[in-house]
Parts: structure tokens; C-alpha cells; sequence
């Protein structure tokens, strides 16, 4: 189900017709470097990603994870969400583009649109972003996004810790 449009993209829900499509983007050697390796190899290792990881947030709380696709093609070209964590009181925004995409602006389109979608649609009052110390092109979005830093904290199910924008 698309949730929203921006004059390139659409955000869609993930769905089982993506599992080839969440190995490939959960296996970027970006986002295992920066995000985490969630060991997700095979379609049904996909699946159940999904089925535990992503589909429950939809139901639970009416957001979650979204393919985001280039609105000309339908070509799936990255991820982009709105977070609710149980360790956390804030909802966060996350995102992760496949690298042959990059440098077009996408990331900043779907998450701006999606943190605006967040805000006046579901409203939510404060989307926070998290981003790796040394991952210096999400500090510069979430910076464009309006955040700011304001403390590094350990996320639950992450090897280091994680910088705090808000």
C-alpha cells in the first residue's frame, strides 16, 4: 500500500514481493557497516525479517518501514521509516539507499517527506534521527533535516553507539 509521493519517489509498505529486495538492501556494505548486519541471506531469512521485524510496527503502531521507489519505474531503490523503539520514547526516522542511488538527493527527499507525513498526518510531535559516530554523510541529512545533535547513546541490538539528533 503507497503511503505517500514526492514529485520522484513513492513510499510504499514492504511486502512479501520484496524479499529479494530487503537482502539486497540489508546487505549494502554501508548499512552493515553503519546500521547492522541482521543476517538476512536467503528469501526466507527476508521473510521472516519481515513477518518479525517490519510488518508488526504497521499493525502496532500505523507506521513502520517503507520501499521507497522511483515514481517513474517502480524501481525499489532503498528503505525509509519512522521507528518506534521500546527502549525509547521518541519515534525515529531511518533510511538506507541502495549506493548505486546515491548522490541524487533521494534519502533526503524520502525522509523529509516522511518526517512531514509523520508529524501533520500521524501526529507525532518529535522525530528524532540516530546515525553512526562516523557516518558522516547521515549526520549531514539529518542536519538538513532540521535535527540537531544532542548526545551519543547505546541503542539496544547495536555493536557501537549511536549519535542522538533531535
Amino acid at each position: 500500500m503507497s503511503i505517500l509521493e514526492t514529485e520522484r519517489l513513492r513510499l510504499r509498505e514492504v511486502d512479501q514481493s520484496d524479499a529479494e529486495f530487503l537482502i539486497e538492501v540489508l546487505n549494502e556494505p554501508a548499512f552493515i557497516r553503519f546500521v547492522a548486519d541482521r543476517g538476512v541471506r536467503t528469501r526466507a531469512d527476508a521473510l521472516d525479517y519481515l513477518a518479525k521485524k517490519i510488518t508488526p510496527s504497521y499493525r502496532e503502531f500505523g507506521f513502520g518501514f517503507y520501499v521507497v521507489e522511483l515514481k517513474t519505474s517502480r524501481e525499489p531503490i532503498g528503505m525509509c521509516g519512522l521507528i518506534k523503539r521500546e527502549t525509547l520514547d521518541d519515534v525515529d526516522i531511518g533510511y538506507s539507499i541502495l549506493q548505486r542511488f546515491w548522490g541524487r538527493g533521494y534519502a533526503f527527499e524520502s525522509a523529509a517527506a516522511l518526517m512531514k507525513y509523520g508529524r501533520e498526518q500521524l501526529g507525532i510531535p518529535r522525530i528524532v534521527g540516530f546515525t553512526a559516530p562516523d557516518n558522516l554523510s547521515s549526520i549531514k541529512l539529518l542536519e538538513k533535516l532540521g535535527l540537531r545533535y544532542e548526545k551519543t547513546i547505546q541503542l539496544p541490538g547495536y555493536e557501537v553507539e549511536s549519535r542522538m539528533f533531535v
